[in-house]
């Protein structure tokens, strides 16, 4: 049972460091692709490893059922969004910008 509380706690901890992560891209990434891609991807698998921490604590069929059908619903939204957003943005004329040592190989 120890062990079980321990592979928990770790799963939620790193899904913990994952949520982090996608903050950090979210404020750190020069572009709105770029943010969104951190995001969607950072995010989807810090509630992955989240939902599973806590199904491996959950007492039941019925509660890790749930917990499976939120991280489900979560990842169709979070992703259906992003692309939702992502394609008003190109429609709109929004380009990516490109990093310095890209516009230096350009010709």
């Amino acid at each position: 049972m120890i062990l079980f509380d321990i592979l928990a706690a770790l799963a939620i901890l790193a899904g913990a460091c994952f949520f982090m992560a996608g903050t950090i891209g979210l404020l750190r990434f020069p572009d709105l692709f770029c943010r969104l891609h951190a995001l969607t991807k950072a995010d989807g698998l810090g509630l992955a490893l989240i939902c599973l921490g806590t199904a491996l604590l959950a007492g039941s069929a019925g509660e890790i059922t749930r917990l499976v059908l939120i991280w489900l619903f979560v990842a169709l939204s979070g992703t259906t969004c992003a692309h939702l957003v992502a394609r008003h943005a190109r429609s709109d004329g929004f380009a990516a910008r490109h990093t310095h040592a890209e516009k230096e190989t350009r010709p």
